[in-house]
């Protein structure tokens, strides 16, 4: 069965999702060096307004965006929900930890927050899942959503991934982990220094075909397949030969009926930090021809944790419905020989694939296509 992408619902630090494609082609980035926290130094960081946002207020936003561009209203009783994110309601554990909450309000801090109020949002009485797969949340989500429609217990999915990771927990974990960037995020460079964190995420209204048609939707693009694997290696650094990496590929690309050299593009998860670029690099390398156009779009919008999949599902779809390779922002001096758009390419895209690679070893792949 067919799984069409027929609206989409996006923040980032770039604004709405025509805003961020908008940037993105203008190679802008929405970084910038805030001190949003007394207890840590000023960072480059990837806000949405000038002080961190909150995942319940990002959740009505970006659902309610995506609905509306799908030509929908509530209530939809029959809709599923797959919505995660891989640090939920972080900040108000911090909060109440440092004696600023109300402890009667901690189930609003629960993980699967985002998924309920969205469930809440639309009156849903179907599946509701909240997955958490540190940074590959996102395209798990995406992926778990397409099979649901596909083996039939679904006709129309709301899936993605939301964060709202700027804390002091989270920057000062990151910096201790010594992962945080000094001045910016340059993925794949030779001098990247590190990731950028970035608050945001995407949510996509998936349907069947058969339903699509019905209602004379528009279509994105579809979901021809994915692939999720783990590593079971290390707790936050990727096995070095990169095989259930590569597995995952080579599932989503079996799945997809795709070969190879079928692929247009690659929306890289890119993350500015020396160790997965490198490991990156070597996977396309490895599956891919040194012709297959490459970028990550985390130097425009920071890392988004569990929600940089879902952007970078948004941004593929996008690239299919423009036929525009978006550029990969902050990229000074390439190390790798990969075919980087330095700036935003005009070219025939047909099937594309998004990467997520998240601590633990969650690998998540996905192919789209026209």
């Amino acid at each position: 069965m067919d799984v069409v992408v027929t609206g989409i619902g996006l923040v980032s630090a770039l604004g709405n999702l025509m805003s961020s494609w908008k940037g993105l082609v203008e190679m802008r980035s929405g970084i910038q060096f805030y001190q949003p926290f007394s207890c840590v130094e000023s960072k480059p960081i990837a806000l949405i307004e000038q002080q961190p946002s909150e995942i319940l207020t990002l959740t009505r936003q970006v659902v309610a965006d995506a609905i509306e561009d799908a030509g929908l209203e509530s209530p939809l009783f029959d809709c599923g929900v797959v919505l995660g994110s891989s640090r939920g309601n972080q900040m108000q554990w911090e909060k109440l930890a440092a004696g600023q909450g109300e402890m009667s309000n901690w189930l609003n801090t629960l993980p699967n927050v985002a998924a309920i109020a969205t469930a809440q949002m639309v009156g849903s009485q179907g599946i509701v899942l909240a997955p958490m797969a540190a940074c590959a949340t996102g395209l798990w989500a995406i992926a778990r959503a397409a099979e649901l429609i596909r083996s039939r217990q679904c006709d129309r999915v709301i899936c993605g991934a939301i964060e709202a990771p700027i804390t002091p927990l989270t920057l000062i974990g990151f910096e201790r982990m010594g992962a945080l960037a000094r001045e910016g995020a340059f993925p794949f460079d030779v001098d990247r220094q590190g990731l950028v964190l970035g608050e945001g995420g995407a949510v996509l209204i998936l349907e069947s075909a058969e339903l699509a048609a019905q209602r004379n939707a528009k279509i994105y693009g579809r979901i021809l397949g994915a692939g999720l694997t783990a590593d079971g290696y290390h707790v936050s650094a990727p096995e070095p030969e990169s095989r259930a990496a590569i597995a995952a590929v080579q599932h989503c690309l079996e799945r997809s009926q795709l070969r190879p050299q079928e692929i247009d593009y690659i929306h890289a998860h890119g993350t500015s930090t020396q160790l997965n670029d490198r490991n990156e690099a070597q996977l396309i390398q490895r599956c891919f021809s040194d012709s297959v156009w490459v970028s990550s779009t985390k130097g425009a919008t920071g890392h988004t944790l569990g929600g940089s999949g879902a952007l970078g599902a948004a941004f593929c779809l996008m690239a299919l419905q423009e036929q525009i390779v978006p550029p990969n922002v902050g990229l000074r001096e390439l190390e790798f020989e990969l075919a980087i758009a330095r700036s935003a390419q005009t070219a025939k895209l047909e099937n594309v694939l998004c990467f997520s690679f998240g601590f633990g070893g969650q690998n998540a792949i996905v192919a789209f296509s026209r």
